[in-house]
Parts: structure tokens; C-alpha cells; sequence
């Protein structure tokens, strides 16, 4: 990419697309296409055809998408994978018929098998049954990975596929009832501090092992694969580390300043035993995370503060 391309980030506002936006801008990109869902509903076929037609973007990068919990992807099954569908297909089709250079597909670790071998390599895609709850999302989102290998393979397109770890960072979602547990934890933690609570309530055991990728690693790694210009095979993205929820909690406390007891509430679920990707294939590519665990946490927090994210 030029400095002076036509960058189009599709869902500049949530999570990743405003960590996206900020890393472009900071390295001096400045021609970036930023449209608002009510500037720009990528649901509707016309609208994406006519943005696309008009503004010609050179580089696509595809975080535009509807997410939620596992209550959500659960209860609202057809919305999840309707809007999905709409969303990447207008994107991609449109980036193929006005020719632009690369796009970049943003996808889910959700995507692989329920009972996916740990780490979770991407060969692993497709080989056994997914988890039921969020399985409406992840066949769309395995569909738009599969219309890019389409698309190239026919069209000589160059679209890649990324597939992220758990993300977190400014611009997260700390609802304590369908945040995700990073978040949540951390929410939880403040306010057991400011209410000068003895005890911090965690779900289940504190065994279940997770990784988590810092928000500004993820943006980093998404144009670091955007320049790989004819990279088309996907990719996983993550820190190929892994913390249990009670290091995890443990962790929270100290950056946050709660200095109780931690509760864990077994009759909670824990939920999948161990979710870790293989990151090997992007890590030969020359990329790694620069972000610890502890740091990703303290400028979350102190961004929290600042924005009153709670």
C-alpha cells in the first residue's frame, strides 16, 4: 500500500476497525474511506455497488460484521448469519468487480470444530462439527473465507482470510451481561474496588485456559498481511500463549488495584477446557504480537477510565 491509496475499512467503528484505523493513520495513511452504517448500510446490495463505483477503493479491509456473545449468536440465530452473509458478499463481490488490489477478510477462532485439536491449526477448518451455539455465525463467516479462495481461484483476485484469537482493548464491550469474560472481569474488578467489596465473583473453576490478543496487535497484523501483496492462504492470529481464567483474574486485580478475594462459582460452566491457535504460519511470515498480556490490561484499564467506558 501507497500512502496516498484508497483505504476502505468496513466497520471502522467497532473493535478491530477502529484499532485498524488508528495504526493506518499513525503510519501515515490518510486517504482512508470511512463510512457510518447510516452513511452506508453494507446489508444493502445497491448502496455497496454505488460506494464502490463512486470511490474505487484500492484496499479493502473487511471488519465490518454483526457479533455478539453466545447468548446472542444463540437467541438470534438468523440475524447472525443473514447480516453476515449480506455484509461480506456485497463487500467482496464489489471489491471484485471494481478491481480492487487486495481485500482482507476478518474472521473468527469460532470457526474451527468444536472438538478442534489444541493449538488449532487452519488446515483444521471443516474437519468435524462446530459449536452449536454460535454455528450461524461461523458458517458465515467460513463462507466468506471460502467466496475469497473462490474468487481468487476463478478471478485471479488477491483477497486474504485472517482468523483472530480473542480480542480486547479500547473500544471492547464491558456490558457485564453479554460482554466476553476479559472485559467483564475487568468491570467486575473496578467496581468491586470502588465499592470496597471483600470478594470478586468469577465464573466456574478458574482451570479453563485462554489466549487473548491486545486489539493494536491485531491491527498490526492486519496490515502487516495486507503488504504479504499474493498471500492468499488464511491465517491465524494470536499470541500462541495461554493464561487460565484465575491467572487471568488474578492478573485484572493487580492491574486494577482490587485487592480482596477471588470467588469462583462452580456451579457456573466453564466452557471449552482450552481455545488456542497455532500462529506458526504468520510467525514465519516475520510477524509477532508486541503487546504482554499485563500491558494490553493496563492501557485498557486506563483507557477505561478515561472514556467512562463504566
Amino acid at each position: 500500500m501507497n500512502k496516498t491509496d484508497k483505504i476502505f475499512v468496513a466497520g471502522h467503528k467497532g473493535l478491530v476497525g477502529s484499532a485498524i484505523v488508528r495504526a493506518l493513520s499513525a503510519q501515515g495513511y490518510d486517504n482512508l474511506l470511512l463510512r457510518s452504517k447510516a452513511e452506508l448500510d453494507l446489508t444493502q446490495q445497491s448502496q455497496v455497488d454505488e460506494f464502490f463505483k463512486t470511490e474505487k477503493p484500492d484496499y479493502v479491509f473487511l471488519a465490518a460484521a454483526k457479533v455478539g456473545g453466545i447468548h446472542a449468536n444463540n437467541t438470534y440465530r438468523g440475524d447472525f448469519i443473514y447480516h453476515n452473509l449480506a455484509i461480506q458478499t456485497h463487500v467482496i463481490e464489489a471489491a471484485r468487480q471494481y478491481e480492487v488490489k487486495r481485500l482482507l477478510f476478518l474472521g473468527s477462532s469460532c470457526i474451527y470444530p468444536r472438538a478442534c485439536p489444541q493449538p488449532m491449526k487452519e488446515e483444521y477448518l471443516l474437519q468435524s462439527a462446530l459449536e452449536p451455539t454460535n454455528e450461524p455465525y461461523a458458517i458465515a463467516k467460513i463462507a466468506g473465507i471460502k467466496l475469497c479462495e473462490a474468487y481468487n481461484h476463478q478471478h485471479g483476485t488477491d483477497f486474504a482470510s485472517v482468523m483472530p484469537t480473542n480480542l480486547y482493548g479500547p473500544g471492547d464491550n464491558f456490558h457485564l451481561e453479554n460482554s466476553h469474560v476479559l472485559p467483564a472481569l475487568l468491570r467486575k474488578a473496578h467496581e468491586a474496588k470502588i465499592n470496597g467489596a471483600a470478594n470478586l465473583k468469577v465464573w466456574g473453576t478458574g482451570k479453563a485456559l485462554r489466549e487473548f490478543l491486545y486489539v493494536d496487535d491485531m491491527a498490526a497484523a492486519c496490515i502487516f498481511v495486507m503488504q504479504q501483496k499474493g498471500h492468499k492462504d488464511m491465517l491465524n492470529i494470536g499470541t500462541g500463549q495461554e493464561v487460565s481464567i484465575k491467572e487471568l483474574a488474578e492478573l485484572i486485580c493487580e492491574v486494577v488495584g482490587f485487592e480482596g478475594h477471588l470467588e469462583f462459582d462452580t456451579s457456573k460452566p466453564d466452557g471449552t477446557p482450552r481455545k488456542l491457535i497455532d500462529t506458526s504460519k504468520l510467525n514465519q511470515l516475520g510477524w509477532q504480537p508486541q503487546v504482554s498480556l499485563k500491558q494490553g490490561l493496563r492501557a485498557t484499564y486506563d483507557w477505561c477510565l478515561k472514556n467512562k467506558a463504566f
